[in-house]
């Protein structure tokens, strides 16, 4: 993933998915240092053309709670419950990478 990482600038992600390599992209839509980060996504691998509508918006936000920082995730604009599924496998990936790493 490569980005500036300010509001408005680009976000890449470059890899192989299920033997596919991929470019996604998006944009930096709001960005708040340890609070929020928030942008669009468009993947090819979808299948639908580069088309605003066909963009997600991810939300992660983060809020201190007694010894605790709570995540919370949003993404929009799933077509279908397939689609759905589909986001919410990758969110669970996402979140036990993100537990290895804080573990350690």
């Amino acid at each position: 993933m490569t980005s500036e990482w300010k509001a408005g600038s680009a976000i890449i992600w470059k890899g192989v998915w299920k033997e596919k390599p991929y470019e996604d992209k998006g944009e930096i839509i709001k960005i708040e240092p340890q609070h929020t980060l928030q942008y669009s996504h468009y993947s090819p691998l979808a299948g639908l053309p580069d088309a605003p509508e066909n963009y997600h918006t991810l939300t992660y936000e983060l809020a201190e709670a007694e010894n605790e920082v709570l995540v919370r995730l949003s993404q929009d604009n799933n077509a279908d419950e397939k689609a759905k599924a589909h986001s919410t496998e990758m969110w669970q990936q996402l979140l036990e990478e993100l537990k290895k790493v804080l573990e350690k």
